[in-house]
């Protein structure tokens, strides 16, 4: 396979118009038309990351967020991200990301965490129209009723989080919950207006937290940890093409915000 079929299949679920305004999603290093011997799949390009592909003989990293995010006006090595591309372009690595089309398509990243969950009848929770297909940021749904405090357990084991920051009423039920993989502060009202008693997202600020919790349980799980099943997405699009295609999870990722 070339580079260019497996963006190809990517971007049959995730098209590029899906993508919002500010990002940069698609090829950021290499040529599509290279023949490709293996990718690794990750949440951020590092180093590590490139470096792992380098070992594992993968010429291609497959990534949610975009290594290049803001214009790259030179690359002499000053920055971190001028010191990665110049390391995978040495090294003929190419870099693929998938980032908020991705986030805005049916199947996509609020979409793997509602499945992760186990939830029911999901929908997309700020829906537009792409042709016949909803598309949007985030997603809603019925989840089997637990008390609330079972919930934030629930969401601490599933997407594997060293803090969950919440405010908002713990004594009740839970039923019906909305989701936005990344930063989701914005759709804090489509969660009230869907009928939702809990919000899951990441990157919340101090005043969302306080202006809401009398509205619902609002719930920040952290920004790597919303998105990292991605990589599943990834995996599955792949394999679809060649079941026997080398597809791998980068071992040498992790969060770059840590806890203690």
């Amino acid at each position: 396979m070339k580079i260019k079929d497996i963006a190809k299949a990517i971007e049959a679920v995730a098209p590029l118009r899906c993508q919002e305004g500010y990002d940069n999603a698609g090829i950021q290093v290499g040529d599509d038309l290279a023949t490709v011997t293996g990718v690794l799949l990750c949440t951020d390009v590092s180093m590590a990351v490139v470096d792992e592909a380098i070992e594992r003989g993968c010429n291609l990293v497959v990534s949610h967020h975009p290594l290049i995010f803001k214009g790259l006006k030179k690359i002499a090595g000053r920055t971190q991200v001028e010191r990665i591309v110049a390391h995978a372009i040495k090294h003929d690595i190419a870099i693929y990301s998938a980032h908020t089309n991705m986030d805005n398509v049916p199947g996509g990243v609020s979409f793997k965490m509602a499945e992760k969950l186990g939830m029911t009848d999901v929908e997309v929770l700020d829906a537009h129209c792409d042709g016949d297909t909803p598309t949007g940021s985030g997603v809603v749904g019925a989840i089997k009723p637990m008390p609330a405090v079972d919930f934030l357990r629930l969401l601490k084991a599933t997407f594997e989080v060293g803090a969950v920051r919440y405010s908002g009423d713990t004594t009740g039920t839970i039923t019906r919950v909305a989701l936005c993989g990344g930063a989701g502060g914005f759709l804090i009202d489509n969660a009230v207006a869907a009928g939702a008693q809990v919000f899951v997202t990441a990157d919340m600020r101090y005043h969302d937290f306080l202006e809401n919790n009398d509205r619902l349980l609002l719930v920040d799980i952290g920004h790597y940890e919303s998105e990292h099943f991605t990589k599943e997405i990834f995996s599955d699009i792949i394999m679809a093409l060649n079941p026997d295609f080398p597809v791998a999870s980068a071992k040498n990722e992790k969060n770059q915000i840590q806890y203690i």
